[in-house]
């Protein structure tokens, strides 16, 4: 048999683990014990796929191995005698179906479990939140950063959210088509912040994670096919046009190359045409909500041939427009900035300037970078050297780290 190394075994959890768990938490009905069942189920893995071989199914291996562990792990818990023979009887009898399990009926689960982790009775924010870490497997860590906030604060949201979903019974379940509009929200944001996290992580030695992206633009697919709202399309047409753009973002050392420097031919035509598309479809069937104003803002920076050509006072106003939709302070921010390259560095830096003061972007390190590009560009070095040093403080982001390091040695900085 060919031996399976660990980098493999590495690989089969980014591909499968998030679709194993799915399956399990149908069958278990219970987060946490599913979640103990996957552990369970790949450390068996680690122990015989190294002597047996990698099975032709991972998945329904896996499904098989946790599904069996789970049971043993109940027939052990005396406290749930009582319902124990029911639910032992009821695992058995689901572990007919990992044999023959295929890619839809992984893509069920999966759909089935983002909805459930997306029901109304939750708070939007442990939605979110729990969605994240069960179907797309960021840490708490990696989630508070995409929200901005403590990382307790995210844990306990999503502790209180499976304690919800557990003790009120909520169904594992697509919802039915009168019911799937009210329920979209949440699921469109979930998917946009794995994409974001996918297209620019926020913290380890890769700029990006590939595999993040593609799960996102998976499940945008996914859900176009099952409601073609115009929001989903703008949103997918919005994750394929930044996706075309991901082979000019890194450099062959995988150091990041601005937008303004980037070689526009390394982008994807192709994905550029099909996000355009898809925008411009979604502003035709409306209403228009932040993902098109999104997509039309993609859809100028990767049509435009040349950085030169960017249309940056339109940017400017939909970054307007979108700022009324949706207030928040990163899209405050990225209006100063395209404002700062229509009207003036100096008009974007006092936008930029007073969104730092008010606090709500204090620990956010783009703020900074961009507060301190402007300052580069007015000549102010001593100020863009400052700027520079807090925003190298904040990230965590190695190759965003080597570009923060290499403005300050441009500057005459030590860091």
């Amino acid at each position: 048999m060919p031996e399976v190394s660990p980098a493999q075994l590495e690989a089969v959890w980014r591909l499968h683990s998030r679709k194993v768990l799915a399956v399990l938490i149908r069958l278990l009905r219970d987060f946490d014990l599913a979640e103990e069942a996957l552990h369970d189920a790949f450390v068996a893995a680690a122990d015989h796929w190294p002597r047996t071989g990698l099975p032709a199914n991972p998945s329904a291996w896996l499904i098989s191995a946790g599904r069996f562990r789970a049971i043993d792990k109940l027939r052990r818990r005396t406290r749930f005698a009582a319902a124990q023979p029911e639910l032992t009887f009821q695992l058995e009898l689901a572990g007919e179906e990992t044999h023959a399990m295929d890619d839809q009926s992984l893509t069920d689960d999966q759909l089935r479990l983002i909805f459930t982790c997306c029901h109304p009775l939750l708070a939007p924010e442990a939605q979110v939140a729990l969605t994240l870490r069960e179907v797309c497997g960021l840490t708490t860590e990696a989630i508070a950063r995409a929200f901005l906030t403590r990382t307790p604060t995210l844990a306990q949201r999503i502790v209180r959210a499976k304690a919800r979903i557990r003790a009120a019974g909520l169904p594992y379940e697509v919802p039915d088509r009168a019911a799937l509009p009210a329920r979209l929200d949440a699921v469109l944001h979930v998917v946009y912040l794995v994409y974001n996290e996918g297209y620019l992580a926020h913290a380890g030695a890769s700029l990006t994670r590939a595999d993040l992206s593609a799960e996102a633009i998976r499940l945008g697919r996914l859900i176009r096919d099952l409601l073609p709202d115009p929001e989903v399309l703008g949103l997918l047409g919005l994750m394929l046009l930044n996706e075309a753009r991901r082979p000019a973002r890194t450099d062959a050392a995988g150091d990041l190359v601005l937008l303004a420097d980037q070689d526009r031919t390394l982008w994807d035509r192709a994905l550029i045409a099909e996000g355009s598309a898809l925008v411009e479809r979604a502003f035709a069937t409306g209403p228009i909500g932040p993902y098109t104003l999104q997509g039309a803002i993609a859809t100028l920076h990767t049509t435009a041939r040349r950085a030169q050509d960017t249309d940056w006072a339109e940017i400017a106003g939909l970054y307007g427009v979108l700022l009324r939709a949706a207030p928040s302070p990163v899209v405050a921010l990225n209006r100063a900035v395209a404002i700062a390259m229509a009207e003036g560095q100096a008009q974007g830096l006092a936008l930029v300037q007073d969104l730092l003061a008010a606090g709500a972007l204090a620990d956010y390190h783009l703020a900074y970078a961009a507060e301190a590009d402007m300052l580069r560009r007015l000549g102010r070095t001593a100020e863009a050297r400052a700027a520079y040093a807090r925003a190298l403080d904040l990230c965590s982001q190695l190759p965003e780290q080597r570009f923060l390091r290499r403005r300050l040695a441009e500057l005459g900085g030590i860091h």
